[in-house]
């Protein structure tokens, strides 16, 4: 068995804490620190995992060489700079998304991971559900014909935050699930949003992914909305498939439905569309947490020098994307092209 691989968290506010409680968990892994800049939020952590060393100070975690590797759950700003000192350090990080605030930010830390030798990896969480895993299956088998478009919406009321728009906070979900579930990049971007309570912090955006060829993607992102949504339709010649998180027990469904286009007709009146409906199904998922999941993903990569598929050079095609987005939004949404990663 392997030796238990020391690694400290660095962040405790929403969502360190379930990364402490995830790694914690895992046979292979110690939480030797946890990091806060907040005492008192540190303080109550500390009650509960006595058994990692409660630090204030980063440098107390990036200047310890038996700290193995790292997990950041701080704001986006702070991301490259904390990331960048632990992968220089020769330390494996775990950054939550995005990567960081810039592709050139991006760009930087990838090929630092890859000189030192260490494991670079971004919190995609998404693609570590069942569904996700199940969902690429289902376009990879051809099942459901070629991919027409995607639909993600992923809206709710809150969490609002201070230094990222809605787009840069949520979308990176909803981008990281069609680029994993599509296996392409798109090569460009509209974006339009408004700001409704906070003056040049976007809390509505809506943007459409242009691929090669006629795919083409959409995601609405919201912090006003009063339902909590987290929908992705993929519609394809054939089939559709709808994941929605929020389900219980379904998340995945199987729709055979298409509407179906003759190859000659006479005349527009004569037109006839054929609507195909048949069944549905939902596929049985073996449901694990997914974040568990990841945590014993970047644990295992660290180990192998294996690529996980939310490696770093994903979270760069990811950061591209809401770069070029940000651009359009800032044009009024024209559109504007994605260099390739």
């Amino acid at each position: 068995m392997n030796t238990p691989m020391r690694i400290a968290v660095v962040g405790c506010g929403y969502w360190g804490p379930n990364l402490i409680r995830n790694f914690d968990a895992l046979a292979d892994c110690v939480v030797a620190k946890i990091c806060d800049a907040d005492a008192d939020r540190l303080g109550k952590l500390a009650a509960r995992y006595p058994g990692a060393e409660a630090v204030t100070s980063f440098d107390e975690v990036v200047g310890d060489d038996r700290i193995e590797a790292v997990a950041i759950a701080t704001p986006v700003r702070t991301h490259f700079p904390l990331a960048r000192a632990c992968l220089a350090a020769g330390k494996h990080a775990f950054v939550e998304k995005p990567l960081a605030a810039s592709t050139a930010e991006c760009r930087e830390l990838v090929a630092l991971a890859e000189e030192r030798g260490v494991a670079l990896m971004v919190g995609h969480v998404f693609l570590y559900t069942a569904a996700v895993r199940r969902l690429k299956e289902i376009v990879d088998s051809g099942e459901i014909g070629e991919v027409l478009y995607v639909s993600s919406q992923r809206l709710n009321l809150g969490l609002y935050q201070r230094d990222i728009n809605v787009a840069w906070d949520l979308a990176p979900h909803d981008l990281s699930i069609i680029l994993y579930v599509l296996g392409r990049s798109p090569v460009s971007v509209n974006c339009q949003g408004k700001a409704h309570v906070s003056a040049g912090v976007e809390d509505v955006t809506v943007m459409s992914l242009n691929f090669s060829g006629e795919a083409f993607a959409t995601i609405q992102s919201s912090w006003l909305d009063p339902s909590k949504i987290r929908r992705t339709t993929v519609v394809g010649s054939r089939k559709m498939v709808v994941y929605d998180d929020i389900e219980p027990i379904e998340k995945l469904k199987i729709y055979d439905k298409r509407v179906e286009v003759p190859p000659h007709y006479d005349s527009f009146g004569s037109f006839p569309f054929s609507y195909h409906y048949g069944d549905m199904r939902a596929p049985h998922l073996k449901q694990a947490e997914p974040l568990r999941v990841e945590c014993q993903q970047f644990l295992d990569c660290a180990r192998t020098g294996r690529k996980s598929v939310s490696c770093g050079r994903e979270g760069l095609k990811v950061v591209q994307i809401l770069e070029a987005a940000s651009r359009s939004l800032g044009r009024g949404g024209v559109e504007v092209e994605i260099a390739a990663a």
